[in-house]
């Protein structure tokens, strides 16, 4: 019986997984030679996993003749697959000086393709580099759009400024509801300034 196409693929796509997977438990456990092997395999094949964990082991100085330059080599790969952490990796690494002299226009380039492709931590810093007007001019509307994405995403300190943003008109109509929906998400996450921004809201009203 001829098996069908789909099947095999199913088939080479699980067999690619496990070794990653093994990977990264072997990672987990400390057995850093074996997880570089795995990651190192998995890099070949050309999966962006495989090439982020490599690079982050590079970045992280776990691998004998670690570099940063190998580092952003992986992961412009994995970038070139729009994959979002690798994305966001470049833009720290030339925020942090670890690609060439700083380039703040080149770092949000990447935070915002991060942003893009749905990271978190890409649209926390793309947000701050048009709050600040850092390697973007100064747009509060911008800053506010991709603050938004990195406070759905879970980021407390996002959710406290978007609140704020919203209370004060900043970058956006002023909402007290949305500001008060804002503020007790960041306060149900621990953000001590955000009860208290609460508890001034409900005593002003």
């Amino acid at each position: 019986m001829k098996i069908p196409l789909i099947a095999l693929l199913l088939v080479a796509s699980l067999a690619r997984a496990e070794p990653l997977d093994d990977a990264v438990a072997a990672y987990d456990e400390g057995r850093l030679k074996a997880a570089a092997r795995g990651f190192a395999a998995s890099a070949a094949r050309g999966e962006p996993l495989g090439q982020f964990n490599l690079a982050m082991m590079h970045l992280r100085r776990e691998l004998p003749g670690a570099s940063d330059a190998k580092a952003w080599q992986w992961l412009q790969r994995a970038a070139m697959q729009h994959y979002a952490l690798a994305e966001n990796a470049l833009g720290e690494m030339i925020e942090q000086g670890r690609h060439g002299p700083l380039d703040k226009t080149a770092a949000c380039d990447w935070f915002e393709r991060a942003a893009e492709h749905g990271n978190g931590d890409g649209a926390l810093a793309a947000g701050t580099c048009f709050y600040l007007g850092r390697g973007r001019q100064q747009d509060m509307a911008q800053a506010h759009r991709w603050y938004l994405q990195a406070a759905t995403a879970g980021d407390v300190g996002a959710q406290y400024l978007v609140a704020s943003m919203f209370e004060t008109g900043l970058g956006v109509e002023v909402d007290e509801r949305l500001a008060r929906y804002w503020y007790d998400v960041a306060a149900k996450n621990g953000d001590v300034a955000a009860k208290a921004k609460l508890k001034a809201l409900s005593e002003s009203s």
